[in-house]
């Protein structure tokens, strides 16, 4: 079945205990960690979606009980003039993580045809056929024994806005706020629809989209960690 955005735009609170909750989930994933050290694949967290959606938020919780002994997290900032003279996905096969360990990434391999697709920071026929390139790359991790969560957070643009103005606003989380923040909430539209294509052409068999509806923060912070939990556990 298609993806629609729209679908995943309740906002609905948390109903029952958050900190409970919350605990349980971290202790299953530290379970689920330990176990999969014994795997023969790597395991990959994608977490990709909107700036001011949660991202950050869940995944310092996601981490919060983990052992930083075969994990790593990397936040994918726009591609380096080195990285922009060699294949998108160049700077992504040298983050991969090894057997029975663990990486997780704050925006990924899909900002070819998301941001850089908007902002004119790829031709149109490099994100154009970007899609097809990112399901091999994908199909050929999960062949060789990978596993591959993907996580879309997903908030309005009304609550974007405000997050992002609160954002602003504070001198401690000020420092977020990039040009190309900025820029992006000029675009939300273009956003919206390069993001809905994505999700259409890329979600998988081998790797799937999650969509997390972050309207609710509490709320989506469990959704995500137990879609990884589930996905480790399975």
């Amino acid at each position: 079945m298609p993806i629609t955005l729209s679908d995943f735009e309740s906002a609905a609170p948390y109903e029952g205990d958050y900190a409970e909750a919350l605990r349980a989930l971290q202790y299953r994933l530290a379970h689920a960690q330990t176990a999969w050290r014994g795997r023969a694949g790597a395991a990959l967290v994608v977490c990709d979606g909107w700036d001011g959606s949660g991202k950050g938020g869940a995944i310092k919780r996601m981490t919060a009980e983990l052992d930083p002994r075969g994990l790593y997290v990397f936040p994918i900032d726009p591609p380096t003039a080195e990285e922009r003279a060699r294949h998108f996905l160049w700077r992504f096969w040298t983050r991969l993580p090894g057997r029975g360990e663990i990486a997780i990434f704050d925006r990924s391999w899909y900002g070819r045809v998301l941001g850089e697709r908007v902002e004119g920071q790829a031709a149109e026929a490099e994100w154009a056929r970007a899609y097809d390139e990112i399901n091999e790359y994908e199909a050929q991790l999960a062949f060789d024994g990978a596993l591959i969560v993907k996580l879309f957070f997903h908030v309005t643009e009304m609550i974007q806005a405000e997050r992002l103005e609160r954002r602003a606003a504070n001198p401690w989380s000020a420092w977020k706020m990039t040009p190309e923040i900025l820029a992006a909430r000029e675009r939300r539209g273009d956003h919206l629809a390069a993001a809905e294509e994505m999700l259409a052409r890329t979600d998988t068999r081998w790797a799937p989209w999650r969509v997390i509806d972050m309207g609710d923060k509490q709320a989506g912070r469990i959704a995500a960690l137990a879609a990884v939990a589930e996905a480790l556990e399975a």
